[in-house]
């Protein structure tokens, strides 16, 4: 705690030296998926880095302190070491606990604990004229604290969060439960989900008459444990085994080492590939920085042009009521057609509470689609044809989506789907001089 305290004391000295301005964040690495425009002139930035530090596992308390840009990573660790582990963990190790606070944070435990700002007990936020405010759900800043996720930023840093924690065990028990027909397999994760039967649920979608609904479970001990964090890969054995035993450790990082399934797009699915880049590099943060590398000098758009196609990035996790589920899932097959597609139920921690700029109703259960690829399109649209078709069918059914990456709504309607009115009295309150960039100008016009 003393070294937080320090940490905050020489970051407000620095911001009083540095004067009023305009204010962003320096920061080395990014799970946002969406380039940023140029900006026409430097903006003063504030180096968090530091803030990267596990301050206390109170297990008795079922909480877990820990400041803004600590990783995942870095957190599964310290409360795994105690028997712990927040109680949604998104699923790449280098998301950071604020980056999850300010976004939008979800994994295989989310039918029980919903989202990650669902299980937050409190955050330090620095603000755009360098105070902090200290939110919680109960105090002077509840507003703050309810109005931070999906502020991506706009509103203030996390500097500080604390989170719940769940009791763990050494090992997960998976069962891979296997659909061929779409509204009996979303009938059946529903039922699941209200059972409670099991610790984690998710599901992937190989085709439209093959989908799997994965149940995992702690458990005390293991006949065989698998490992998919180097030769063998995880979402290929859902088809293969129907039950499975990983660590708790391995289980919460199944997807990271294959990006789910999105190393494939950079060979490394190739045994004999996979083996020169050797272990320590098959990981989300590897991957990231190659796509971000290939997205500032254009490789694979010149290869398209090459081939005469028109790429458009379709990398999006909407969120669908339930009921809806199987009416978007055919949309989405006969629309959009990317392959496999990520699926977790969410389900409200607390029915009561409602986070103003991701307008979700915490009495129903959503269905995160998650679906990342390139669709390779042989005739020339209009920039976002495909994200646009998708914007439009989740608000159709009521859904919302998240805006880590690409958005492409007109300003009206983006405020209509993200709480125009809580917003303005948010910015307000906390960013009166208007020095950070609103959501819209952030997450749309990508500045």
């Amino acid at each position: 705690m003393n070294r937080y305290e320090e940490k905050r004391a020489r970051l407000l000295g620095a911001l009083r030296e540095q004067g009023p301005g305009g204010v962003g964040l320096a920061k080395s690495t990014s799970n946002l998926f969406r380039d940023r425009v140029h900006e026409g002139s430097a903006r003063p930035r504030v180096d968090l880095s530091c803030f990267n530090e596990v301050v206390r596992v109170d297990v008795g308390g079922a909480r877990v302190e820990a400041e803004g840009m600590t990783t995942y990573a870095d957190l599964v660790e310290a409360t795994l070491a105690h028997g712990v582990m927040p109680c949604v963990v998104p699923q790449l190790k280098s998301i950071t606990l604020g980056g999850a606070a300010a976004g939008v944070g979800i994994e295989a435990s989310s039918f029980r604990y919903g989202l990650v700002h669902d299980t937050l007990l409190s955050i330090d936020v620095l603000l755009a004229d360098g105070s902090i405010a200290s939110c919680a759900p109960q105090n002077e800043h509840r507003d703050l604290f309810f109005g931070f996720p999906n502020s991506y930023g706009t509103l203030g840093y996390a500097l500080r969060v604390t989170a719940r924690t769940v009791p763990v065990k050494p090992y997960v028990r998976i069962e891979h439960v296997r659909h061929a027909d779409p509204k009996r397999y979303f009938e059946d994760l529903e039922a699941r989900c209200r059972e409670k039967d099991a610790d984690f649920i998710d599901g992937t979608v190989f085709s439209g008459n093959e989908m799997f609904i994965t149940l995992g479970r702690f458990a005390d001990s293991a006949p065989q444990v698998s490992d998919y964090s180097f030769e063998r890969i995880y979402y290929r054995s859902i088809r293969e085994k129907a039950i499975d035993f990983l660590t708790t450790r391995d289980f919460v990082w199944r997807w990271d080492t294959d990006w789910f399934w999105c190393s494939k797009n950079l060979f490394v699915q190739n045994p004999l590939v996979r083996r020169l880049v050797g272990r320590e590099r098959l990981n989300s943060t590897t991957y990231a920085k190659v796509m971000r590398w290939n997205s500032k000098w254009g490789l694979t758009r010149a290869f398209s042009r090459l081939t005469g196609k028109h790429p458009e990035s379709v990398i999006q996790d909407v969120d669908i009521p339930i009921a809806r589920a199987p009416e978007f899932f055919a949309f989405f097959l006969k629309e959009i057609g990317i392959l496999p597609v990520w699926i977790c139920p969410i389900g409200a921690y607390d029915s009561q509470a409602r986070f103003s700029l991701y307008p979700v109703d915490p009495s129903t259960i959503y269905v995160n689609f998650g679906f990342w690829d390139v669709i390779q399109d042989r005739v020339r649209r209009e920039p976002g044809w495909y994200n646009r078709k998708i914007e439009r069918k989740v608000a159709e059914l009521g859904g919302v989506k998240s805006l880590y990456s690409d958005s492409y709504y007109p300003e009206e309607e983006f405020w209509r789907m993200y709480n125009k009115p809580a917003y303005d009295a948010l910015k307000a309150r906390y960013d009166p001089q208007g020095r950070f960039r609103n959501l819209y100008q952030k997450c749309v016009l990508r500045y």
